[in-house]
């Protein structure tokens, strides 16, 4: 199944500029929303979530690689997953693709992601040098205090946030470990920590 899709920020944007040439696809989605929503967060983006989930997609097509994230660090992580997938991604401007037609590899589309992995690397390091600036403006300022020794987040918040909430939704349909770290896109400790929260309140209950 090939699947178009495209994303502009507000209702009043005109996506028509990214829609051409779609005659041979099974769905053209179209989100309207800020870059900065996670793509399968977003309205359309989920729904190519559960194709993917289904194993239905064989192919994503965009208009531009910046439709697929945020930012270079999510993008890249949404290529290699697609990738791992055996998912082919093909994007128009610039016009390269992670898989050829028969399924491997394309040599473009591997520099390419090198190019990309060493951007998101210079963004995790600026990302880091801002929080240092800014803690160390904040002390000279005696505005940071840092965490307070011995605080710890309850059990109760824990398990209400999102993320968990999505961990544990696939814990009970029986996804293992590795699968769940790939949909939810978080750490095997995470999952272990869910697990072992999970654990404690059932026998607390059972006590």
């Amino acid at each position: 199944m090939k699947v178009f899709y495209s994303r502009v920020s507000t209702q009043e944007q005109n996506e028509s500029r990214q829609l051409k040439n779609l005659d041979s696809f099974d769905y053209v989605f179209t989100d309207k929303c800020s870059g900065s929503i996670p793509l399968w967060e977003r309205p359309k983006g989920s729904q190519i979530k559960e194709l993917i989930d289904q194993e239905k997609l064989s192919q994503l097509e965009v208009h531009s690689i910046d439709r697929l994230g945020r930012d270079t660090i999510s993008v890249l992580n949404v290529w290699k997953e697609l990738t791992e997938m055996g998912i082919r991604v093909v994007c128009r401007n610039p016009n390269f693709q992670n898989l050829n037609d028969q399924g491997e590899t394309d040599m473009f589309s591997e520099l390419m992601i090198s190019i990309l992995s060493t951007m998101s690397d210079f963004e995790r390091k600026m990302i880091r040098e801002r929080q240092r600036e800014g803690i160390e403006r904040r002390k000279l300022e005696g505005g940071y205090r840092g965490r307070k020794v011995g605080t710890t987040e309850s059990r109760e918040r824990f398990l209400n946030k999102p993320k968990t909430k999505m961990i544990i939704k696939d814990l009970d349909n029986g996804y293992t470990t590795q699968e769940i770290s790939k949909r939810c896109r978080c750490s095997y400790s995470t999952i272990d920590k869910v697990r072992k929260t999970l654990n404690e309140e059932y026998f607390t209950e059972v006590n």
